[in-house]
């Protein structure tokens, strides 16, 4: 009799949790269909495939930012400098692109290209050898980092704003995120390749279920041979190349950067992560739930701004309202298993 109670028990565990896994999984995009409903009710104009796409595209910052952000998490860990690494590595990028080191404009923007993509890198490395070689929490030792990037961009701008010069780089360097391929906009097409790659290497290698077993229980991991550090380290490096990889979107928009840009991105970005079904407590990644996340939160305000129920100055105060409530929600799922 208590050989049977004992296996029921156990089989109708797994059975909540499952529930309640499938349940976080789809939330995102139920509460984003609901959203779509929504603006369609207020303003008409908001269904239409002219603003989604600008909604899409103009999330591509927080999505991309986001996705990082996705393994950070999972992991264990959180990573508060991306919008000051924004700052930092979009001014370094537009330096280098008016100093002219390379005559030809294309071998030029090529050289930018991959400069940002190791300066994002190594910005994220930087982050993850602090928190992990110098066992400091991540929320302190990225607290720092955070004020070392917006201050030393602050210095290479001398309080002002750093700006691409060059006209011919401008030109070439625009369709980036003005452009559109086969009737897309680029940046949706990036957002999408970002996250099938993530998910890839999250879902289907062997890094991603070390990054899943070392934010659920780091001491199970390092016993079972998981090389926690090295997991944590490389986490925090592909937050970095996504940080790269939206600079290389933004600096096309606005060819402009100073001490201000990106400012409060790694709210946007956690609460995209945290609202895309992800725990912040670690465990568990839901990269596709991230990008539904960013959109959420971008719908939010482009309802804002259509209508006239709220006022358009109150969208950090509803942003920090929704992590608030996608905590508390998490929170109640996780009694509930």
């Amino acid at each position: 009799m208590g050989m049977s109670v004992s296996e029921d028990s156990k089989e109708k565990r797994p059975g909540r949790s499952l529930r309640d896994i499938d349940l976080r999984a789809v939330a995102p995009f139920v509460a984003l269909l609901l959203l779509l409903i929504v603006g369609a009710m207020v303003n008409p104009n908001f269904i239409s495939i002219n603003n989604l796409a600008n909604v899409a595209t103009r999330s591509a910052f927080i999505a991309i930012i986001a996705v990082g952000a996705t393994f950070v998490i999972s992991a264990g860990d959180l990573d508060l400098s991306v919008g000051s690494m924004v700052a930092f590595v979009a001014s370094l990028m537009i330096l280098l692109m008016n100093s002219g080191v390379v005559a030809d404009p294309a071998s030029m923007l090529v050289l930018a290209v991959v400069f940002t993509l190791v300066a994002g890198a190594l910005c994220g490395l930087a982050n993850g050898l602090i928190t992990t070689v110098g066992k400091i929490e991540p929320f302190i030792a990225t607290l720092g980092t955070m004020g070392v990037y917006r201050g030393l961009t602050t210095w290479l701008s001398q309080g002002g704003a750093i700006t691409l010069r060059e006209p011919q780089l401008q030109s070439m360097y625009r369709p980036v995120y003005f452009g559109s391929f086969l009737g897309v906009p680029i940046p949706i097409l990036v957002i999408l390749a970002v996250t099938a790659i993530a998910a890839f290497i999250l879902y289907r290698t062997r890094y991603g279920r070390h990054v899943t077993a070392v934010g659920s229980n780091r001491d199970v991991a390092k016993y079972s041979g998981v090389a926690v550090n090295r997991v944590r380290t490389v986490a925090f490096v592909i937050q970095g190349l996504c940080v790269a990889i939206a600079v290389l979107l933004y600096v096309p928009r606005l060819g402009s950067t100073s001490a201000t840009t990106g400012m409060m991105w790694e709210l946007q970005a956690i609460t995209a992560v945290v609202v895309g079904g992800t725990a912040l407590k670690g465990g568990a990644g839901r990269v596709w739930g991230t990008i539904c996340g960013a959109f959420i939160l971008e719908l939010v305000g482009n309802i804002m701004l259509l209508s006239n129920f709220i006022s358009e100055y109150l969208i950090g105060a509803i942003q920090g309202a929704i992590i608030i409530i996608a905590m508390l929600v998490q929170r109640s799922l996780m009694r509930r298993s």
